[in-house]
C-alpha cells in the first residue's frame, strides 16, 4: 500500500511539474518536440507491425496451400490403391 501511495504521489508531483513548464515558452517548445518525436516513432512502429503482419499472412497462405496440396495428393493416392 506504501508503494502505491508513493507512487500515485509520483504521478501527480509529475503532471504538475509537466503543467509548469509548459507555461513557459521554451516548455512549450520543449513538449511540442516531444509530442512529434513521439508521434513519429508511434507512426513507424505501426508501419513495421502492419509489414510483419503481412509478411506473417502471407506465409501462413503459402503454409495452409501447401498442406492444401499435400492433403489433395494423399487423397488421389489413397483413391488409386
Amino acid at each position: 500500500m506504501k508503494n502505491i501511495f508513493w507512487l500515485v504521489t509520483g504521478i501527480a508531483a509529475g503532471f504538475v511539474v509537466a503543467h509548469e513548464i509548459n507555461k513557459t515558452h521554451k516548455g512549450k517548445q520543449f513538449f511540442s518536440d516531444l509530442d512529434g518525436k513521439l508521434r513519429e516513432f508511434s507512426e513507424t512502429v505501426a508501419d513495421a507491425y502492419k509489414e510483419r503482419e503481412a509478411e506473417l499472412r502471407e506465409k501462413i497462405d503459402e503454409l495452409a496451400k501447401d498442406a492444401e496440396d499435400a492433403i489433395g495428393g494423399l487423397n488421389q493416392g489413397s483413391t488409386q490403391n
